[in-house]
């Protein structure tokens, strides 16, 4: 017999037991999305360092990339 699937169907049981919690106040909220947002920032500086090194590192590389991603913008622009 078919049954329609719901949301619940594809999440992992662990995602599940966190969502039944009830005991998260706003400050725990308020510090988890700062701690959040510190990791972001952190991963978002690694990036672009690990960016520039590749640059510095292969410089015809880097050019050949930048030059395909343009390439590939003028195609796909529309007037």
């Amino acid at each position: 017999m078919f049954r329609p699937r719901k949301e619940s169907d594809f999440r992992p049981e662990s995602d599940l037991r966190t969502e039944r919690r009830t005991d998260r106040s706003p400050e725990a909220d308020l510090s988890t999305d700062a701690e959040r947002l510190r990791r972001r920032a952190r991963f978002l500086r690694e990036l672009n360092e690990a960016k520039e090194l590749r640059e510095r590192v292969h410089p015809r590389r880097s050019r050949a990339v930048r030059r395909r991603r343009q390439a590939l913008r003028m195609r796909t622009f529309r007037w």
